[in-house]
């Protein structure tokens, strides 16, 4: 079973969404376990602080080392090594290709801020991989976190129904993006389907699948074209069909630090 443990000051923001689809019916399957693990439970001061103000000033206030750094090593004491990220706008882009790598780890913890970031200090005392979803900043990590855990689960053998479902992705194997779909009614306001996908020619389908998803990359993503046509992505995806197209035209446990009976065990948050 894997393991992927979210760090966050709200958990409870996030328990009905991992209890939901894909993440809920992968712990349903007993393919994954989550944890939400909340830092601010790892404070040592009666006021539970996470935050404090800026050395050097300005706005906001930032995450104290002492919580995330000591909930991490008391992970990691309790389950054995994770491979960690932590969702911040200076991260390079999480990408299909990353996600893929995280389906294959046996523990993945991601690391949720808030406020106007983390003591950079954090980064020296554990290895973490800093990862942005986009050049847009929110007001926490949580939804960003979501985001590369479901990313990676639905990659997991087991987890969705039909396993093509995964392989045919967008993106998936540095692939442009997918063709487009369609289902019934065969005819909507004028729209009708298109006749290759009523035809029953496998062949014939799959050839105006693979022109659909080059020119939906060509229109909407070139820079995802240009690197399958340059062949500045792996070998594997200059076999892909834009690149064919482009060619054609040319652990041991450990008590929590904060429990009042220390012998005792604190589970993390867990469903």
């Amino acid at each position: 079973m894997k393991l992927f443990a979210i760090l966050t000051l709200f958990p409870q923001a996030l328990e009905p969404y991992v209890r939901s689809s894909i993440l809920g019916l992968a712990q349903e399957k007993g393919l994954v376990r989550i944890l939400l693990v909340d830092f601010r439970d790892f404070t040592r001061d009666r006021h539970r602080t996470v935050d404090d103000r800026p050395f050097g000033g300005g706005p906001g206030m930032v995450l104290k080392p002492e919580p995330v750094v000591e909930c991490v090593e008391w992970l990691e004491r309790r389950y054995g090594r994770f491979r960690k990220l932590v969702m911040c706008p200076t991260g390079t882009p999480f990408r299909q290709s990353r996600a893929e790598a995280l389906a294959s780890e046996e523990r993945v913890l991601v690391l949720a801020g808030r406020y106007e970031g983390f003591d950079a200090r954090i980064r020296k005392q554990i290895e973490l991989e800093e990862v942005s979803l986009g050049d847009f900043v929110l007001a926490g990590g949580e939804i960003p976190a979501l985001a590369v855990v479901e990313a990676a689960v639905r990659l997991i053998p087991g987890v969705l129904g039909d396993e093509r479902s995964a392989v045919e992705d967008s993106f998936r194997g540095d692939r442009g993006l997918d063709h487009p779909h369609f289902t019934r009614p065969r005819v909507y306001r004028g729209h009708a389907v298109p006749e290759v996908l009523l035809s029953g020619d496998h062949d014939a389908i799959r050839r105006w699948r693979e022109r659909e998803s080059v020119e939906l990359t060509r229109a909407r993503r070139p820079d995802l074209f240009q690197e399958a046509a340059s062949g500045s992505r792996p070998k594997a995806a200059r076999e892909q069909p834009i690149a064919r197209e482009r060619s054609r035209s040319k652990s041991q446990n450990s008590p929590h630090p904060n429990s009042p009976q220390t012998n005792d065990e604190v589970e993390p948050r867990e469903l």
